[in-house]
């Protein structure tokens, strides 16, 4: 997996976790939710353009 891939996981995974830390703090967002979607998204097709 190229390194570019594996630092788009990082970052997808490190989102989550930044995510899911600010929902159980301060409530749920729908829009930091939206974006980690959309982030994971591309995440898989960069993924999946790659095998």
């Amino acid at each position: 997996m190229p390194s570019s891939t594996k630092a788009m996981g990082v970052l997808t995974v490190g989102g989550l976790v930044v995510v899911t830390a600010y929902t159980v703090a301060l409530g749920s967002s729908g829009w930091l939710w939206f974006g980690w979607v959309v982030l994971g998204l591309i995440t898989l097709g960069m993924v999946a353009a790659r095998t």
